[in-house]
């Protein structure tokens, strides 16, 4: 007689397996004992748990290379919302702004950007960070003391690196002196050493405090930047993340092309398809393929949906809040705010009004063919026709009411979506095209990031 087979820990059955391998997806179940994997198939024997997951997928935790927890990681030891979305493996750092290495003379400007850049609330990072570091290597063993549910990676942000050498004048955005540039190259060669995994970089005008100076990365020049990869490639150790607005396709690529071939790092920059030029990315990915030929690793970072935010009267804006009527109830408790905005005569006294602080939000009052409800579940790939200004026309009503009674459904809290980019042509053709290259990963996610517009953590899901 054989003997009673051992029980397996865990038991997920009947899934829908994706493992990662580039294979079709199948059906069958996942054994794990110890925190291990131990079977993928069939699994005959029971588990002392199993978790029957018909109908749903089962796949690897997912990493994503693009968040801004920098801050949060300080004080939240789920890490979510990524830890919600299967995601088991988090990046930060990136675009250039984090909180270390950090003289105590500059906390409040490196908030200030944080806050600026990322739409992450000041008070929640005066309140949350205890600045227990000053260098990198401190800063990694902070958050290293903290029990967290997923798996933490952190960059070393240029913009930071720069002002912690160079003080006010990086700021100021001046050049730096070869012994400035000596001297960040051997704090990143040391963040790299004491477990950083790259450094980031930003060279795009937008990214601005929220005194609206612009990152003090932007605009420098190609001798500070090799200068510091150079000294990166000698520990051999590193990645670069570099975000740039792409001006001159070829000054930049020349530079980030320098900063790979010199430090024989690999390189990702955000790369997306813009509603103003949708084949500019094009230019981009064929630099990086002719940089391949030549063994250089430079790979775009692409959103897999479009990048949008999210409007609502819960969230930082909506197309009505600079309007004097609403302004007048914005702060009430939003089911006093609902009640007021479903009264007649406010609706129609908000609807004709024109904003008193124009904004972006506001702006897309003119653009409502490019406003839609998200829906529940979510629609990423709406069709033009389902924008509020296509089912306006197709009912013949005005689209601005429409969308003023969108924004009161679900007791108020339903959201309207803004695709902004990857969604030139009204569909996601574009975005799997880019994703199929091999010169290209998926991120941009932002998780941490944008709180009260972008929930963009959510990609995997």
């Amino acid at each position: 007689m054989g003997g009673v087979q051992a029980m397996h820990d865990l038991v997920i059955r009947g899934g829908t397996i994706i493992d990662g391998s580039g294979g079709d997806r199948y059906v069958g179940d996942v054994a794990i004992d110890d925190g291990t994997i131990t079977a993928v198939g069939t699994v005959s024997g029971k588990g002392k748990k199993e978790i029957d997951a018909t109908g749903l997928l089962v796949t690897p935790g997912f990493v994503d290379v693009h968040t801004h927890y920098d801050a949060q990681v300080s004080w939240d030891k789920m890490v979510s919302p990524s830890c919600w979305h299967g995601v088991t493996t988090v990046v930060m750092g990136n675009c250039s702004v984090g909180f270390a290495p950090a003289k105590p003379e500059m906390r409040e400007q490196m908030i200030e950007l944080m806050e600026g850049v990322e739409d992450i609330p000041g008070a929640a990072l005066t309140e949350g960070l205890d600045w227990a570091w000053e260098t990198f290597p401190e800063y990694l063993d902070a958050i290293d003391r903290i029990p967290h549910a997923i798996d933490i990676g952190a960059q070393l942000p240029h913009a930071a690196l720069r002002v912690y050498v160079m003080g006010e004048r990086a700021i100021k955005r001046e050049a730096a002196t070869d012994e400035e540039i000596a001297e960040m190259g051997r704090i990143a060669r040391e963040a790299m050493e004491a477990g950083a995994v790259g450094m980031s970089s930003s060279r795009t005008i937008l990214h601005k405090s929220i005194k609206g100076e612009i990152i003090a990365s932007y605009g420098a020049d190609k001798k500070e930047l090799v200068g510091i990869a150079k000294e990166m490639g000698k520990g051999g150790k590193g990645v670069f993340e570099m975000i740039s607005d792409l001006r001159d396709v070829d000054e930049e690529f020349s530079i980030f092309r320098e900063m790979v071939a010199e430090s024989g790092l690999p390189m990702s920059i955000s790369m997306a398809e813009s509603d103003s030029k949708p084949d500019g990315w094009r230019e981009l990915h064929a630099k990086m393929e002719e940089a391949a030929k030549e063994g250089l690793t430079l790979r775009g970072q692409v959103a897999p949906r479009p990048i949008g935010i999210l409007m609502g009267l819960q969230a930082t804006f909506h197309p009505f809040s600079s309007n004097p009527s609403y302004r007048e109830i914005a702060d009430l408790p939003h089911d006093e705010k609902v009640a007021a905005m479903r009264d007649p005569a406010r609706r129609a006294k908000i609807i004709a009004e024109e904003p008193d602080n124009p904004s972006m939000a506001s702006a897309f009052l003119g653009a409502l063919h490019r406003v839609f409800q998200l829906g529940d579940p979510p629609e990423y790939e709406p069709l033009p026709e389902d924008s509020l200004q296509g089912r306006a026309e197709r009912d013949g009503i005005d689209p601005k009411e429409l969308c003023y009674d969108a924004l009161l459904e679900k007791d108020g809290k339903e959201l309207l979506y803004v695709p902004f980019a990857n969604y030139a042509f009204g569909n996601l053709d574009t975005v799997r095209e880019m994703l199929l290259s091999e010169h290209t990963a998926p991120g941009l996610g932002d998780g941490g990031a944008h709180c009260g517009a972008i929930c963009d953590a959510s990609f995997p899901t």
